[in-house]
């Protein structure tokens, strides 16, 4: 199985709910998931770039990297038993000030964090992504995930840097 390697952006409203999209779409048919989408690798489109670009695409907002947060790096072992993915995970400070027009890939919706709990959402999600946004999207953590089909989702942390040692981009030495 080849490597995909993709973004999830977790964009809010001003009143702190998540936007989220109904995928018309496989991987994740039928299923709410945070917008995002797959790099463009052979343009060497960096985790950033892709996430700037896919929110543009998806939602019309302008961001830029200082409006994005990386808190996580989780590469997700055989998921369906079809790819390996590598995700890179972004909390938005930006807020989406109204819902998106539908499109080709899906219907938006804005919900609470507790009413996201109660949709119809990918396990992988229901049993880690959002449990990872809750503890560490103020942080950063890389994570691996056996997604193994007929085996219970294996999570494995393999570094967490707290709160305090992150240095945002603005503020960077390089």
């Amino acid at each position: 199985m080849q490597y995909k390697i993709s973004v999830l952006i977790f964009l809010k409203d001003p009143s702190g709910r998540f936007l989220m999209l109904q995928r018309a779409k496989s991987p994740n048919k039928g299923l709410w998931s945070p917008i995002g989408g797959k790099l463009e690798m052979p343009k060497g489109e960096s985790p950033f770039e892709c996430a700037i670009r896919e929110a543009k695409e998806e939602t019309g907002i302008d961001l830029t990297e200082k409006d994005l947060h990386l808190f996580c790096m989780a590469a997700e072992k055989a998921y369906e038993g079809k790819t390996h993915w590598l995700m890179f995970l972004f909390d938005c400070s930006k807020a989406l000030e109204s819902l998106p027009a539908d499109f080709d890939e899906g219907n938006f919706s804005f919900f609470s964090r507790e009413e996201i709990d109660q949709l119809a959402i990918p396990e992988t999600d229901r049993d880690g992504l959002w449990d990872i946004y809750d503890k560490y999207h103020d942080r950063f953590v890389a994570l691996k995930v056996d997604c193994q089909p007929g085996q219970p989702l294996d999570f494995q942390l393999e570094e967490l840097i707290p709160a305090d040692k992150i240095t945002p981009a603005a503020n960077a030495k390089g």
